[in-house]
């Protein structure tokens, strides 16, 4: 087991989906102030959710004997169109469950590390579902509608 490969993994993704946490409970909030209840409670449970991995990755961290960094990421815009920002956090799922695949690889002989990314990936692949879920919904009622169904 190479602990220091699973430490850089782990901060990786602790850093990552903290930025994207904070960005979910923003969107809920955005939403929210628009009227779109049902996605604000959504991505505010989703935001805390995410948090709850985070935890863990820091945890294990600590566990593997690591030091803990906060780090800064990029700023992301706020997406005002519910629609849009379903799709643009689609494609980043898409995309985030692909790198975790590949650094869950790095990470395969430290079991317990593998073993808590692999429930994160499950969690990650349930929101890649809902959000084609949406999108698919969108596509079969139409924009509108599906707005409608937010209220």
């Amino acid at each position: 087991m190479d602990a220091t490969k699973s430490i850089e993994v782990l901060q990786f993704f602790a850093t990552g989906l903290n930025a994207q946490a904070f960005a979910h409970r923003v969107q809920g909030k955005v939403f929210g102030a628009s009227g779109f209840s049902k996605l604000a409670e959504k991505y505010a449970a989703h935001a805390t959710e995410e948090l709850d991995y985070v935890d863990q990755f820091i945890q294990r961290i600590l566990d593997l004997g690591g030091q803990v960094k906060v780090e800064a990421t990029q700023a992301e815009p706020v997406v005002e169109n519910p629609v849009e920002y379903v799709r643009n956090d689609c494609q980043v799922s898409v995309d985030g469950i692909e790198l975790l695949r590949r650094k869950m690889e790095e990470v395969k002989g430290d079991v317990t590390t593998y073993d808590i990314l692999k429930v994160y990936l499950k969690d990650e692949e349930e929101d890649l579902y809902w959000s084609q879920e949406q999108l698919a919904l969108i596509n079969c009622i139409g924009e509108q509608n599906w707005l409608i169904r937010q209220l």
